[in-house]
């Protein structure tokens, strides 16, 4: 099969490194990709917004599945320009993807198909909003309603951070993102990641996964798209999984299917673990970044026969199976992230022969600037390892970190935390 992969980030290296073990692939595409995904893929230039582009080079190319990583692409509809010409692609139509594309759509169909979610209030201007935020007290949450990169929502500990939320809403911070906003209750609990494959009618359950959004240790400082992860997060349970099935994941492919848009692709729950049982935070229409580099590395199967499977709406004859060792990974970012990020530093990896066993560093924001590697984003690289436990990956994966020549990069120490005290306490 020829695949062409659609994206430029670790999500997509680590997708790519995946697909490329398929022994049915015959040709790997991936537009536009970056230097750590050209190792393994044919990196092409594309302009992936301007669908006919895409549609000629499948064409041209015999190109038997598009596989689109990033969700922008989804929610402009790029998949639906794909199945009108008759080439099969994993990932949701335009419609579906509103799931991740407006908060208020998602908060709606919770509401009409009995959701466990927060309590909520969506709103077009900044008096309503607070006054609302007012009636309800702090600590609340503000949400841009549409696609923000990860970095529309604020946890508001107080009335002021919550007024300066939605005062950088409306005030164009998030440009047309931040048009309307959604203001939601604080949950207590402990965030968790899920993933099912659906094309349609089936969800396939994945696996599951933490990751950390706050830049700073200690789960302090702004919202980013994700500073690190680890796989599978233990406190998902299968009793957890089993209710997260029914209360919530098989709701949403029924609502779907019942408003003429059913699901495809990864459907990615983010989900609050509360005393009254899994609460739907938000959803994704893609995988995770960086959820997905610890993913991959545990999948025992064949990513690309789901995804066609999946494209095919084929998935009830088909399951995953999945490693029993942890994967974590941690994430590096250039000075200035996640605000305005410095780019041009130049970056010096070890080779991978001196790496440790079971290390894989996916390029998530790189460029090639004269002969030398350099950041080209904010969040740079992905340094994952696999390990017995997640204590342990962690340990080989910042002994990694530490192998890459970067003085301009940071990254957070604590990845993993919640885990290990778990682990620890476990002995």
């Amino acid at each position: 099969m020829n695949l062409l992969l659609i994206g430029s980030g670790g999500r997509e290296h680590a997708l790519a490194v995946k697909l490329a073990d398929s022994p049915v692939l015959k040709t790997l595409f991936c537009a536009p990709g970056n230097p750590g995904i050209a190792e393994v893929a044919q990196c092409v230039t594309i302009d992936v917004a301007d669908h006919k582009a895409v549609i000629d080079f499948c064409r041209v190319n015999g190109v038997d599945l598009v596989v689109v990583g990033p969700e922008a692409p989804l929610v402009d509809g790029l998949a639906d320009s794909l199945t009108d010409a008759g080439i099969p692609v994993f990932g949701p139509s335009a419609k579906a993807a509103q799931l991740e594309g407006s908060k208020g759509f998602t908060k709606a169909l919770c509401d009409r198909m009995d959701i466990p979610t927060a309590g909520y209030g969506k709103f077009n201007n900044a008096p309503k909003a607070k006054a609302y935020i007012r009636s309800q007290g702090a600590p609340i949450v503000i949400k841009a309603d549409g696609l923000a990169a990860g970095k529309g929502v604020t946890v508001a500990m107080t009335l002021e951070e919550a007024f300066a939320a939605i005062d950088d809403c409306f005030e164009g911070a998030f440009g047309e993102a931040g048009a309307e906003v959604v203001v939601e209750e604080f949950l207590e609990g402990e965030e968790a990641s899920f993933f099912c494959l659906c094309d349609g009618t089936t969800a396939l359950p994945l696996t599951t996964a933490q990751d950390h959004k706050r830049v700073g240790e200690g789960d302090s400082g702004p919202n980013t798209g994700g500073m690190g992860a680890y796989s599978p997060a233990s406190i998902m349970t299968d009793a957890l999984i089993a209710e997260t099935m029914e209360s919530i994941i098989e709701p949403t492919m029924q609502g779907m299917a019942d408003q003429g848009m059913p699901f495809t692709g990864v459907l990615y729950a983010g989900l609050m673990l509360t005393a009254d049982g899994p609460k739907l935070i938000e959803y994704n229409v893609r995988f995770g970044d960086p959820e997905c580099q610890v993913i991959m590395p545990r999948l025992k199967d064949d990513l690309l026969l789901l995804m066609k499977a999946a494209a095919d709406g084929m998935l009830s004859s088909m399951s995953a199976r999945w490693r029993t060792q942890a994967a974590a990974t941690v994430v590096l970012c250039a000075p200035g992230y996640p605000a305005s990020a410095q780019k041009g530093s130049v970056i010096r990896l070890p080779k991978a022969i001196d790496l440790p066993e079971g290390v894989t560093i996916y390029h998530a924001g790189t460029a090639i600037n004269g002969g030398d590697l350099v950041a080209n984003g904010g969040r740079v690289l992905n340094v994952t390892a696999t390990g017995k436990t997640v204590t342990d990956a962690l340990k080989t994966a910042y002994r990694a970190v530490d192998m890459i020549d970067w003085p301009e990069g940071f990254c957070r120490r604590d990845i993993g935390w919640r885990e290990i005290e778990r682990e620890m306490a476990e002995g």
